[in-house]
């Protein structure tokens, strides 16, 4: 876990920022993971940081994180393209 949060630092992954008035961040937890080698013999601990917006007794038990798949961000500039848009 330091060893992740070390890295988010020395990437600038992000900034700690003040969240806008009557507005809730996005909830964190972390999850643990045992990497294993060939022989099944544990090789790496890894944690991850997601975002998460479960709910509890709905979605609990699943975590997300707010990534774009590579298809939608496709079909996005596709569709941006055929109609002149601008995107940033």
């Amino acid at each position: 876990m330091h060893e992740e949060l070390e890295n988010f630092e020395r990437n600038h992954v992000w900034d700690l920022v003040e969240p806008p008035p009557n507005r809730r961040p996005i909830g964190t937890k972390w999850v643990f993971k045992n990497k294993r080698g060939e022989d099944g013999m544990v090789v790496r601990n890894k944690a991850r940081l997601p975002g998460v917006s479960s709910k509890e007794g709905i979605d609990y038990e699943e975590t997300f994180a707010p990534i774009a798949r590579l298809e939608a961000i496709r079909i996005l500039l596709a569709f941006a393209a055929s109609k002149g848009f601008k995107l940033q």
